[in-house]
């Protein structure tokens, strides 16, 4: 079984992006189903999305980053950052942080 964490970080203020709704989803027959859904703390992080350890299959991670934005009264290009991600193996731990600014956004595979 696997693990999942994230961290947002504002990279236009070089600071954590606190308070940003992130929901996980799986994909499978019937198509998206919502596992959960969380907010980052004040240090822009995740630590755990689920008590329950995943198992491989399609994955997607959404960040609401529009609303972010809006309430720190900035506009922004993107409504949402999502990661589409596959866990082919048990047993891993994905950390898969957002770097976002209001005109863009990035991923990488953290450790």
């Amino acid at each position: 079984m696997s693990s999942l964490s994230t961290h947002i970080l504002d990279t236009a203020l070089g600071r954590p992006a606190a308070a940003v709704t992130v929901a996980l989803e799986q994909n499978g027959v019937e198509g998206w189903r919502p596992l959960a859904q969380e907010k980052t703390d004040a240090d822009g992080r995740i630590a755990s999305f689920s008590a329950v350890p995943l198992t491989p299959g399609h994955y997607r991670l959404t960040a609401e980053i529009g609303d972010y934005f809006a309430a720190d009264g900035r506009d922004a290009l993107y409504v949402t950052a999502q990661i589409d991600f596959v866990i082919a193996r048990p047993g891993s731990h994905f950390h898969l942080p957002f770097l976002i600014s209001p005109w863009s956004w990035s991923t990488y595979r953290g450790s």
